[in-house]
Parts: C-alpha cells; structure tokens; sequence
C-alpha cells in the first residue's frame, strides 16, 4: 500500500510538474522589460496546495524551469526552480495553518490568502534575482550599479504582481473541482495534513 501511494504520488507530480510547464510556455505573454508573463503559477500553486509543500515546491520548480530552460530562458532556469519550488512551500503551509490537522477543506479566502502570501515570495523573489542577474551575471558585459539594477528590476514588478493575481485566481477556482477527483483528494488531504488519508470514497 506504501508503494502504491508513493507511485500516485510520483505520477501526480510528474503530471503537475507538465501541466505548470504547459501553462507556462503556451500561454505567455512578452512585458516591455523584455520578459514574459504567463498562467503557469496558477499551476504552481495548485501543485503546492495537492501535492504539499516539499513535494508540490519540488513539482512546481521542476516544471517552471523547463520552460526557461527550454524556452530560452536558461539563464533563469536555476533562480526560477529555486522561487516556484519557495512559491508553491510557502502557499502550502500557509493553506495547512488554515485547515489545521482535521482535514478541512479550504474554502476560496483560504486558498486565494495563500495563494498571495505564495505570490508574494515570488515578487520579491525575481526582484532580488533580477539585480543578481544585472550586477553578478552582467558583469563581464557591462557594469550595473546595484542601484540601477534595483531600479530595473523595479519596473518588473507590476508584471509580476498581474501574473500572481491570475495565479491566485486561476488557483483559487480550480482548486475545488480538483479536490473532486478521488485519487486528488486523498493526496491533497494527506499533504495538507502530513498524515496518511483514508477518505478516498467520502464526499468533499
């Protein structure tokens, strides 16, 4: 039986880690600043909100960094496994302080308050990454002041913000119907609760 829920939840993984690079890389849209914003961390959060903090970050960031890295990103590949895998953590124990040990289900509040404070990481994660990227990476290209590299990076945050508002919606809304799937729910039940689940059969 371990084994058994040890494969679903390696499966479940994988196909989330694929559904977060999909939404990634087709549905992405060029910013100004010469990034992109896209839907995929609606799938990064619902990947930490089933699959739990550990095993959904893990999910989340395997599946984001593939879209850079195969998306000709690659340079952001590492700080973007690294802020999704901390994205969808921190939405995780934020949703599990809600529901406590008694396999609540969340209600829409819940899932969209940890979806933000998830959202939030990642915000202030691409900011402090994107003055690494400019005053580190950069160097031996050209030399950025750290001030006008806080500067640029700056001027992605409100691209950043829009892309985490539609993350915690998209999130929010799936979430639910999600939870309805048997299989889905004793692994969301078990990672929201870190304790083994046997409510396949019960109604949500």
């Amino acid at each position: 039986m371990k084994n058994l829920k040890n494969t679903q939840l390696l499966v479940s993984a994988a196909l989330l880690a694929a559904l977060t690079y999909v939404a990634t890389t087709v549905f992405r849209f060029p910013t100004p600043t010469f990034g992109y914003v896209h839907i995929g961390d609606g799938f990064v959060l619902l990947t930490g909100f089933l699959l739990g903090p550990v095993t959904g970050g893990l999910s989340a960031g395997i599946g984001s960094a593939l879209s850079d890295l195969l998306g000709g990103y690659a340079v952001w590949a590492p700080g973007t496994f690294v802020i999704k895998f901390l994205t969808a953590l921190t939405a995780a124990l934020v949703l599990r302080g809600f529901t406590g040990k008694d396999k609540r289900h969340p209600n829409p509040l819940q899932t969209a308050l940890s979806g933000l404070m998830g959202e939030a990481v990642m915000i202030l994660g691409y900011f402090l990454y994107n003055i690494f990227m400019l005053t580190v990476i950069n160097a031996g290209v050209s030399e950025v002041t750290l001030y006008a590299a806080a500067a640029e990076s700056l001027a992605e945050i409100p691209f950043n913000a829009v892309q985490g508002a539609f993350g915690v919606v998209i999130s929010a809304i799936l979430l639910p119907a999600l939870s309805r799937i048997p299989l889905i729910r004793m692994l969301s039940e078990s990672s929201r609760t870190g304790a083994p689940s046997h409510t396949v059969g019960k109604k949500a």
